[in-house]
C-alpha cells in the first residue's frame, strides 16, 4: 500500500541497496538511490519530495558526512546513517552535522524500516496546532519552530523532538531508557551516549535556558526551570 513517502537510500553497495530499496518498496515506500555521496546530491537536487535519507558514512568519490555537510546547509531533511563500526568521534561528528539517528551494520531491514517510520512518525508531529510553551522556551509543533525568548533556534528533528518530550514531561525525573522508547520509539539497542550526545548539543542550543534540563546522576534527566 503506497504512503506518499519517497526515501533516498545512498551506499556504494549495490546488494545493499537492492535489500533496503526492496525492504522499503514493500512496505509502500517510493526509492531513489545513489552510490555515492555526490550522486545522493543530484538526486536530492532534483527532487524535493524526499520524505528521509538512508545514507551510509563510507563511500568513494564523497562520503556520507561531506554530503550530508552540504545537505544541512540547505534542508532539515531527517538522516539516518548507516556505518560498519561504532566509533563515538564518529558519532559526534555526525550528530553535530545534524544526523537524526545511527544504525551500525549489519542490522535486520525490519528494524531500519520501524525506525524510518518512527523518524518520519516523530518529524511530522502528531499535534499540528499545539504550541508549547515554558520557561521562556516556545514550541511551535506545526511550524517546527523553536524560540528562545522570542528569538528562533534552529533544531535537528531528534533535538525537536526529544525537547519536546522534556517539556511535556517537566518537572518529572526520566530514565534513559524511557527517554529512548519514547523519543525513538522503538526498542533500542545502544548505549545511552545517544541520548547524552543530543542533550548536550541541545542544552548548547538553547543557551542559557540549557539549565532546564537537569542531570539526575545514575539515571536520566528532569526538565524544571
Amino acid at each position: 500500500m503506497k504512503n506518499n513517502k519517497s526515501i533516498l537510500v545512498v551506499d556504494d553497495e549495490s546488494r545493499m541497496r537492492k535489500l533496503l530499496h526492496d525492504f522499503l518498496v514493500r512496505d509502500g515506500f517510493d526509492v531513489y538511490e545513489a552510490s555515492n555521496g555526490e550522486e545522493a546530491l543530484t538526486v536530492f537536487s532534483r527532487n524535493k519530495d524526499l520524505s528521509l535519507i538512508v545514507m551510509d558514512v563510507m563511500m568513494p568519490v564523497m562520503d556520507g558526512f561531506e554530503c550530508l555537510e552540504i545537505i544541512r546547509k540547505t534542508s532539515d531533511i531527517p538522516v539516518i546513517m548507516l556505518t560498519a563500526k561504532s566509533d563515538e568521534k564518529d558519532e559526534l561528528k555526525g550528530f553535530k552535522l545534524g544526523v537524526d539517528e545511527y544504525i551500525s551494520k549489519p542490522f535486520s531491514p525490519n528494524i531500519l524500516v520501524a525506525r524510518i517510520e518512527a523518524v518520519l512518525r516523530r518529524s511530522e508531529g502528531n499535534n499540528h496546532d499545539e504550541v508549547l510553551s515554558f520557561g521562556g522556551i516556545t514550541m511551535d509543533k506545526a511550524a517546527h519552530i523553536v524560540s528562545i525568548d522570542g528569538n528562533p533556534i534552529d533544531l535537528s528533528v531528534k533535538e525537536f523532538e526529544l525537547l519536546e518530550f522534556f517539556i511535556e514531561n517537566k518537572g518529572i525525573a526520566l530514565s534513559r531508557d524511557k527517554i529512548l522508547n519514547n523519543v525513538w520509539n522503538y526498542d533500542y539497542f545502544g548505549d545511552a551516549r545517544t541520548i547524552d550526545t543530543h542533550v548536550k548539543k541541545l542544552r548548547s542550543k538553547l543557551g542559557d535556558k540549557g539549565d532546564c534540563i537537569k542531570t539526575i546522576w545514575g539515571m536520566g534527566y528532569k526538565f524544571e526551570v
